[in-house]
């Protein structure tokens, strides 16, 4: 299935989930997420601030911005500024997304954990972001670990066509299972 078919099914799936179904959802990702051995060692996380048809992330925030040092992402041309999330109000920057203020930006290099938003995933940890590479360009420059979140009906079953740009993550994690990724090698991509 090509990238934007499997945009377009994902948004129709989305479109039907409740709101209670939303929120049920992201309390049991969230949850999974804290027991990870990834989250309990990190100090330093990367999250984003979610769109209204992702897995909500305000809550996690909330709760952990004063426990961990969080960041969040904001678009700066075609690259993603890393900067903390310091409970100040957040104007909304590009695609409607609210975004940190200030200048201190942070290096890729030193963070620790990575939570990453996509379209859809695999079981390879492959994923479909929303089309302008920038999770792709900014997780090339990191070893740590990269947690997918998402609904369970954002992992697909079919192995996603990748470029040699994509970056995959290590663990998706939704509301009924948390997968590792498995190596793909060339005889199933």
């Amino acid at each position: 299935m090509k990238k934007e078919q499997i945009r377009l099914l994902i948004r129709a799936h989305k479109a039907l989930l409740s709101s209670e179904e939303r929120k049920n959802s992201a309390i049991k990702v969230w949850e999974a997420v804290e027991r990870t051995g990834a989250f309990i060692m990190a100090e330093r996380v990367l999250l984003y601030n979610s769109l209204p048809d992702e897995l909500d992330t305000h809550s996690f925030i909330e709760k952990w911005q004063n426990k961990k040092r969080l960041y969040l992402p904001r678009v700066n041309g075609v690259t993603l500024d890393i900067l903390p999330c310091d409970g100040r109000e957040m104007p909304t920057g590009a695609f409607c997304i609210s975004e940190p203020v200030g200048t201190d930006v942070e290096r890729i290099e030193n963070i620790d954990l990575v939570i990453v938003p996509a379209v859809a995933y695999d079981r390879t940890g492959s994923r479909v972001g929303r089309g302008k590479g920038y999770y792709d360009r900014l997780l090339a420059s990191t070893l740590a670990t990269k947690i997918g979140v998402g609904y369970d009906f954002q992992v697909i079953d079919d192995i996603i066509e990748t470029d040699s740009h994509d970056v995959p993550v290590d663990i998706v994690i939704t509301e009924n299972r948390t997968i590792r990724a498995i190596i793909k090698n060339k005889t199933n991509t």
